[in-house]
């Protein structure tokens, strides 16, 4: 149970689908987890005439630093479950637009529990440093000491990358013939992922540009992302994008350091995995509504 006074000034923005409840970090929100599972739910949450979605994929609480060249923002999201992820590709590109519109500035830098990631702002399109993927078992984790590459995890042949997060990808021959809901959670809780995993199928979406453009055709995959602590699935995930593109090139099915076109439902984003350089995440960042929600606590 919990109970509800005072009310706190919010934002709603999204990145490609992916949405989030944006508090300013100085608000003082005493019992975040309670506030993020209150009004993340997809039933009962937040609601607008403005936003066309109930709830949201999670809070992000905002702390604006302005007095750096360029301007820091220290970011913490808070996801529907009450857990902080450590990464978010799509949160923090959203935290980018937030902090530019405040401060005019079109280079960000973005503190996060990953670390410090810069962020480019070029009108509605946000692009962010997502540091080096790996699939080191320390790094993802693992519960073992080799890397996990195209192996049955519960039923699904998954790769495991961490890019900020842990993810297991799994390329399949079209994401719209998995049941994610179903098969997710197995893998998601598989006994190989001490700290769990988010879980992302993938397909190619350019066999069509392959057989009439060959070799020159641009990698393009569709995408759908189980998420941690979501406990369903979103309709984009920046992390599980640049999972995709690091998955791929991996495998072979990308080279060098080409731009990666990934679509999960909520439509394109841009991701490169140079090699022994920071991935990158571009695409659109949206500010949906501005308003006011009660301040959540759990009652005694």
């Amino acid at each position: 149970m919990s109970v509800q006074h005072d009310r706190v000034a919010v934002e709603k923005y999204h990145g490609t689908g992916n949405d989030f409840i944006v508090v300013d970090a100085d608000e003082s929100i005493p019992d975040r987890p309670a506030f993020a599972t209150a009004h993340c739910d997809r039933e009962s949450g937040v609601t607008d005439e403005r936003s066309p979605r109930t709830g949201a994929d999670g809070v992000l609480f905002l702390a604006l630093e302005a007095r750096y060249s360029p301007p820091r923002v220290v970011m913490t999201l808070v996801q529907p479950d009450g857990s902080v992820a450590a990464m978010c590709g799509n949160g923090a590109r959203v935290a980018a637009a937030w902090a530019a519109e405040r401060t005019g500035a079109d280079e960000l830098m973005i503190d996060t529990p990953a670390g410090t990631r810069r962020a480019v702002v070029d009108g509605g399109d946000v692009t962010i440093e997502m540091g080096v993927p790996s699939f080191r078992p320390r790094d993802v984790p693992l519960a073992r000491d080799t890397d996990l590459v195209e192996e049955d995890v519960e039923g699904l042949t998954v790769t495991a990358v961490n890019t900020g997060v842990p993810h297991a990808v799994a390329l399949v021959d079209d994401v719209d013939d998995v049941d994610l809901e179903a098969v997710a959670p197995a893998v998601r809780y598989a006994d190989v992922f001490p700290e769990g995993a988010n879980v992302t199928v993938a397909s190619r979406a350019d066999s069509d540009a392959d057989a009439a453009g060959g070799d020159d055709a641009a990698p393009h995959f569709r995408q759908r992302t189980y998420e941690r602590g979501v406990e369903g699935e979103t309709r984009s995930c920046g992390t599980g994008a640049v999972a995709v593109a690091a998955v791929a090139k991996r495998l072979g099915l990308v080279t060098g350091d080409e731009t990666v076109t990934v679509s999960p439902p909520g439509g394109d984003l841009r991701i490169t995995v140079p090699d022994g350089a920071p991935a990158t995440l571009a695409g659109p960042a949206e500010r949906e509504f501005a308003g006011e929600l009660d301040i959540v606590v759990r009652s005694a």
